[in-house]
């Protein structure tokens, strides 16, 4: 049996676990929104239509920071579109995923129920077809407080408490062609710098995000994180990083081991943001905000599929609705991996998307809601990893792969909490065939015992949780994990994703 070691120890840290790597993305895309969170005809919708079933969902979940409204569909979007009394709000064509918004659900509702969640509000900017000044006016009517026009305006909207905003991404995408209003780095970096500039004049607390790359695939990534970057360094907090990752031909073993070239994708921008640095000599650190990542098989959605006849807009589409594997479970936890080892980093990420749209939760209208297999990594580290995440010194043996070469079996990341002092350990086995053995010298925790175990797996890598077998997939206590003496031992299943707590 092929086997794997690591050490934990609580001296040897990464950085802080923020909560903000927890998060998640809502845009007006297909069903996320309608038909997803808000549903009023649903037996379960509350008084401002939104599904109490959804609801709950997201809290088991524990999104920390929820992204909103875009994504694509940010950079048509007019935000004023969305508030007032919803009789009054026009029918608008949104033009990124060629389809109806009736805005019936804006900022004042959502923020409603982010506040029900409880998580933060992450708003993006329209700096495809706008700029500056309706970025400002965004900003004064959601953070000043009264005695403005735009301030008055919301709490005659209805909310009287501003809403506070921190996190503000300047755009969505913008070296994407497809994206309304794509330009270059240089003209991108110059107006990012110029709305970031302008909103810091008007709050200082704000926290920024700028466009990184929309993938490391892109002809122009890491030039453009240069180019944008020197022109934003001094302006903002965080700039983007986007990835999606699905099996390609069949290639089980290369799409189990996705998390190598997140690991990649993140180490370069930051050596890339580090130069700036250098060459500016800043003393400032520029984190980054992974706030798109997920397994997306993009294959799937063709453009054969898409509609884009001028006098078809259809409302609440089925777009992009993935049903998601054991194997694609697998590679979310190992994703999530990848982002606690680089704790020191990345500071704030989002699981794109919540409900229905590539998602972790999927619903039925006038139907149930139910748990994807995504839905339980996600919801047991966001849980059990707090404190600081740990250098774990991992051996183990490898396996062949065409896109990556030699990969190891096993890849892990652990936390430690010093208020609780508890320990949480997440594993991935990557091998197909045959289950692996894990050693880990666990002397620096003291006296610590197994407080409870989860493996997420299953003797078919491709079974899924649907409407029809909602539970078909769930994860079950690995019995096998054992702490003697200081050293732990676990067997992890082939595809198989584990989380272990100690303390």
């Amino acid at each position: 049996m092929p086997a794997a070691r690591l050490t934990l120890d609580p001296r040897f840290t990464v950085g802080a676990v923020h909560r903000r790597v927890f998060g998640s993305f809502v845009e007006h895309l297909g069903r996320c929104v309608y038909d997803g969170i808000y549903e009023p005809g649903h037996p379960a919708a509350d008084s401002d239509g939104f599904r109490t079933d959804v609801l709950d969902l997201v809290r088991e979940l524990g999104v920390s920071t929820i992204r909103y409204p875009g994504g694509n569909f940010v950079s048509g979007y007019r935000w004023e579109d969305g508030v007032g009394p919803r009789e009054s709000r026009p029918r608008r064509l949104d033009l990124a995923w060629h389809s109806v918004e009736t805005n019936q659900v804006g900022l004042h509702e959502f923020a409603r129920w982010n506040d029900q969640v409880g998580s933060e509000l992450m708003l993006a900017v329209n700096l495809g077809t706008r700029g500056v000044q309706e970025a400002l006016d965004l900003l004064e009517y959601s953070n000043v407080r009264s005695g403005s026009a735009l301030s008055d305006q919301r709490i005659a909207d209805g909310t009287r408490d501003p809403f506070g905003v921190r996190m503000w991404c300047l755009g969505n995408e913008m070296d994407g062609p497809w994206q309304l209003g794509h330009r270059s780095a240089e003209d991108y970096g110059k107006l990012a710098s110029q709305t970031a500039k302008a909103m810091r004049q008007l709050d200082p607390s704000v926290q920024l995000v700028v466009c990184g790359s929309s993938n490391s695939a892109m002809p122009t990534f890491g030039a453009w994180e240069r180019t944008v970057l020197e022109h934003t360094y001094a302006d903002v907090d965080y700039i983007s990083c986007h990835a999606y990752y699905a099996e390609k031909d069949g290639d089980l073993a290369g799409f189990l081991a996705s998390a190598v070239d997140m690991d990649h994708f993140i180490e370069s921008v930051v050596a890339t943001a580090d130069h700036v640095k250098a060459v500016l000599r800043s003393e400032k650190t520029i984190d980054i905000s992974f706030d798109e990542w997920n397994v997306w098989n993009q294959d799937r959605f063709h453009d054969e599929d898409q509609i884009t006849d001028i006098e078809q807009w259809p409302y609440a589409p089925r777009l992009l609705e993935d049903v998601y594997s054991v194997a694609d479970a697998v590679v979310v936890g190992s994703l999530l991996i990848s982002l606690l080892k680089h704790a020191d980093r990345v500071t704030s990420a989002s699981l794109a998307q919540l409900v229905n749209v590539i998602a972790p939760i999927m619903t039925e209208p006038g139907g149930p809601a139910w748990r994807q297999t995504t839905f339980f990594p996600f919801a047991l580290t966001s849980r059990l990893a707090r404190g600081n995440a740990l250098r774990v010194e991992l051996e183990s043996e490898t396996y062949p792969t065409g896109k990556f070469g030699d990969v190891p079996v096993v890849d892990a990341v652990a936390t430690h909490d010093p208020e609780t002092g508890r320990t949480a350990l997440f594993l991935v086995n990557r091998a197909i065939e045959g289950p692996v053995t894990v050693t880990v010298d666990a002397a620096a925790l003291g006296g610590a015992r197994v407080l409870e175990t989860h493996t997420l797996t299953d003797g078919d890598p491709y079974a899924a949780n649907t409407l029809a077998e909602p539970n078909r997939v769930v994860p079950g206590e690995n019995k096998s994990a054992l702490l003697e003496d200081g050293v732990l031992t676990v067997e992890l299943p082939p595809v198989s994703w584990t989380a272990i707590s100690l303390g």
